[in-house]
């Protein structure tokens, strides 16, 4: 239909105002609001913990902590005022360059999905695919559950490992098919591998953040949008931290942000984000009779080389009533043993710096998982493709040696008869 001339502007507000009401009749469907203008700095001066914190008070991700003290960030225009004001350093990091599409590179959200159900189609007998939920935008966030009877439900301890909650974090969806390629490729190969896998139930969710993963990877030649959040629209901007959202200490210690354009925003309310639930319902749904399953938790985020355990709302090791002395150094025995497999570093959350609301504090402070970050490999969020498979099978020992544990975890300080009634 061809609109007169005169009746143009009236068809244009029209058009708009249909839609907003489009945009208002279904989640998926409401347009995102202006990207967060973050950028990546160098900040040098804050050397100590007490330092970092009051640095991510502002409300600035901070992405790395370098060998000499410096620390790696993005942050919006207003948190780099503030870090200055704090008389800090700041200066602008170069944006990562493009890298060509290569024979063995980062898989995308539909190529990761294929090679779940390969996996499923290769070896049915041990590997089932699952989806925990969907995305703000329809998608489907899928895992991978490996174990021997894998349709029953059987008592056996269970571990979920989680990867990719930050788009960007590209290696991480990496490390967690790989340890899906080896647990299923040698079952019956490998006598280690065949007795966790007998022994275990074992749930891997490669991409916990499928819409902001699929924005990030926008073509095959560019390098990423530097995108860390999920793709709700907020008040002021588009995204919400994920790793600042969960239900446990939410937005209490000035670890996370409440501006929607940060980097940290923590969304209006703990759990307010659909892929949130998503996690924190599946690990619910593993309370059987009263019993929480899984016993282990894992994060696996890039980078910086580290292994973290909880807290990371306070600097305290211990916390009455929610980390005791045994359960802090359960915690750190086996965090240490795999750092001295992976050569990572070995430190609780807050000594890095503090946050809030985070995987690893609720799994263990809401649940009582035992619950581990890793910070993968890299000097930037898109480390050539060429390292993945030096990198993810770094942390081979590491993965098998915590899966391990989830029959007792207190058995890495002796104390199993005690807690768990075995010798």
């Amino acid at each position: 239909m061809v609109i007169p001339r005169r009746l143009a502007p009236v068809a244009a507000v029209l058009a708009a105002f249909l839609m907003v009401l489009a945009g208002q009749s279904g989640a998926g469907a409401a347009a995102p609001a202006p990207d967060s203008p973050s950028k990546q700095y160098l900040v040098t001066g804050a050397a100590t913990a007490q330092q970092r914190s009051q640095l991510a008070r502002t409300g600035a991700a901070i992405d790395n902590v370098r060998a000499d003290g410096s620390v790696e960030v993005s942050a919006i225009p207003s948190e780099v005022s503030a870090i200055k004001r704090l008389g800090l350093k700041v200066s602008l990091l170069p944006a990562p360059a493009p890298q060509p599409r290569a024979a063995t590179s980062y898989h995308t959200y539909a190529e990761t999905l294929a090679e779940i159900d390969q996996v499923v189609a290769n070896y049915p007998q041990i590997a089932r695919k699952f989806v925990a939920g969907k995305s703000y935008q329809g998608r489907d966030i899928v895992g991978v559950k490996i174990s021997d009877n894998v349709a029953a439900d059987e008592a056996e301890p269970e571990v979920l490992y989680i990867a990719n909650i930050h788009a960007r974090e590209r290696l991480t969806n990496e490390q967690a098919l790989y340890l899906i390629g080896i647990l299923t490729k040698e079952y019956n190969a490998t006598s280690r591998i065949t007795n966790i896998v007998n022994s275990r139930e074992i749930w891997i969710i490669p991409i916990s953040n499928p819409d902001g993963q699929v924005y990030d990877m926008t073509s095959d030649t560019s390098a990423g949008r530097m995108w860390r959040k999920n793709r709700r629209p907020n008040s002021t901007s588009t995204g919400t931290d994920l790793n600042r959202n969960f239900a446990y200490r939410w937005g209490c210690c000035g670890g996370s942000s409440g501006n929607g354009a940060s980097e940290t925003y923590r969304g209006p309310s703990a759990e307010s984000e659909p892929e949130t639930k998503v996690l924190a319902n599946f690990a619910r749904s593993r309370v059987v009779g009263g019993v929480q399953q899984l016993k282990i938790f894992l994060d696996i985020h890039s980078y910086g080389e580290l292994v973290l355990w909880p807290f990371g709302y306070t600097y305290a090791n211990t916390v009455p009533g929610a980390l005791s002395a045994d359960e802090e150094a359960t915690h750190r025995t086996i965090g240490r043993q795999m750092a001295n497999s992976n050569g990572y570093t070995p430190q609780q959350a807050s000594d890095l710096y503090i946050t809030d609301g985070t995987t690893d504090d609720w799994f263990w402070g809401n649940q009582r998982i035992f619950s581990y970050t890793f910070e993968m490999y890299g000097s930037s969020f898109y480390p050539s493709p060429s390292v993945i498979e030096r990198e993810t099978s770094r942390n081979r020992d590491a993965l098998l040696t915590l899966t391990e544990y989830a029959d007792c975890p207190y058995r890495a300080i002796g104390k199993q008869q005690q807690y768990c009634g075995t010798p």
